[in-house]
């Protein structure tokens, strides 16, 4: 910026929110820069470089008491100024000074000041990776490469849009006077599909279930996002579920963009067009968690536990003919076997429904199994070939069900040895 230009944009309100923008301008009100500062500091000044020539300008609200005077101070020699030596070429240097806003109430305690400050620069560089995710995404040039204390920081797609296992819907594009909005609705995979890194940076602080919905771009700039705004529940079936939205910023007024550009309210055109497709948005979700559960309960594979539904009741009990449950109770005498069975009906009584739906309403992918060890698993295995099953129909069978799954190599082992043992006779 020139001189006169650096002047103006440390002027509160230095653009009437009226004027029309350029396609890429993310600003509207001509506040961002000064608030921002503000609600985290009492000097601000920015050095620009345009040309060659170096202009810098302050802004010292101690001044401002003292003189009781809105003034900024224009710096004739910015050298000396902290990072002068990094602004290289054409481009401009903010700094912030007297920063009083970081441990809002903590003056003593200076480990408990420290452990404030490292957690709020945690959720600082958490918010600038997803909210500026498509500029830092972009190849080229035109990339935006964004520092925090000397590390590159990668951006977060919150759409998984790397992983081959994500659905996208088509585009559904709504024309308005003032502009166009896109909506793509996208499925993220099943946690299975990604490593539990991949899958935590997705969900973020407040986890998949507060994520789901509605992510609304300005301009490619994330401005809000894990909402339903209203149209629906969020639920753990359609947590999976993610819609983008896109509008551009002649739309801020019909949106009702707030001065920091953090909320906005859909408008009625918009929201009865969301609410038709709704049930196409959450299909993509509830598929995938019922498609993975259905092979669980599927009669086809065995399963070790029932699905059994009555009227509008679901119940869940262990499955008495499967072949694990049936040979040993034939090696039973007719009492114990009795008994054994009874047993395994009160496992499945018991079933602690109230503490599993508490945990699957907030950590259902934290949710495992107990974990089994290679006898428990060798005595299932031999336990389908004692019942007359072939080969391929024990690997088909036990290939997605746990805990075979989690040991594969062994039961590969187990049914190769077998189709040796039959090739052989």
């Amino acid at each position: 910026m020139t001189e006169d230009e650096l002047i103006a944009a440390m002027r509160p309100g230095s653009r009437s929110p009226t004027e029309e923008r350029d396609t890429p301008d993310l600003g509207r009100f001509g506040l961002g820069l000064k608030s921002a500062s503000f609600s985290q500091c009492r000097r601000l000044t920015v050095v620009s470089r345009r040309d060659g020539i170096v202009s810098a300008a302050i802004w010292d609200l101690d001044e401002v008491v003292r003189t009781n005077t809105w003034a900024i101070e224009v710096m004739q020699d910015p050298s000396p100024l902290p990072w002068f030596r990094q602004l290289r070429g054409s481009g401009t240097l903010v700094i912030w000074e007297k920063i009083d806003r970081i441990a809002d109430g903590v003056t003593h305690d200076k480990d408990r000041i420290a452990e404030i400050a490292n957690e709020r620069i945690s959720n600082a560089e958490y918010h600038i990776r997803l909210v500026f995710h498509r500029f830092m995404s972009v190849s080229g040039r035109k990339a935006l490469s964004i520092s925090l204390n000397g590390r590159t920081l990668k951006p977060i797609d919150p759409f998984a849009e790397s992983n081959a296992a994500t659905m996208r819907d088509q585009e559904d594009v709504l024309h308005l006077r003032q502009g166009d909005v896109v909506i793509q609705s996208i499925t993220l995979p099943h946690h299975r599909q990604m490593s539990q890194q991949a899958w935590e940076e997705l969900g973020g602080p407040e986890g998949h279930l507060k994520s789901q919905g509605f992510y609304l771009y300005r301009g490619r700039r994330l401005i809000q996002y894990g909402s339903w705004f209203g149209l629906a529940r969020q639920t753990e079936l359609t947590k999976l579920s993610r819609v983008r939205i896109d509008i551009p910023n002649s739309m801020d007024s019909l949106w009702k963009i707030d001065v920091k550009k953090s909320s906005a309210q859909m408008p009625p055109v918009v929201r009865d067009r969301l609410r038709k497709l709704l049930d196409r948005i959450s299909l993509g979700s509830r598929r995938t968690y019922r498609k993975r559960g259905q092979k669980l309960v599927d009669e086809a594979r065995m399963p070790m536990w029932s699905r059994i539904q009555t009227g509008e009741q679901i119940s869940y009990c262990p499955n008495e003919e499967h072949p694990v449950f049936l040979d040993f109770a034939d090696r039973l005498d007719p009492d114990l076997r009795e008994a054994f069975m009874n047993c395994i009906r009160l496992v499945g009584s018991s079933l602690p429904v109230d503490t599993l739906h508490s945990d699957m309403a907030g950590h259902a992918e934290k949710i495992r199994g107990a974990s089994a060890g290679e006898a428990t698993v060798i005595q299932g295995v031999e336990a389908m070939f004692k019942r007359g099953l072939a080969p391929g129909d024990v690997w088909t069978i036990l290939r997605d069900v746990e805990p075979f799954a989690s040991h594969r190599e062994l039961v590969e082992r187990i049914i190769v040895g077998h189709q040796e043992v039959r090739s052989e006779v």
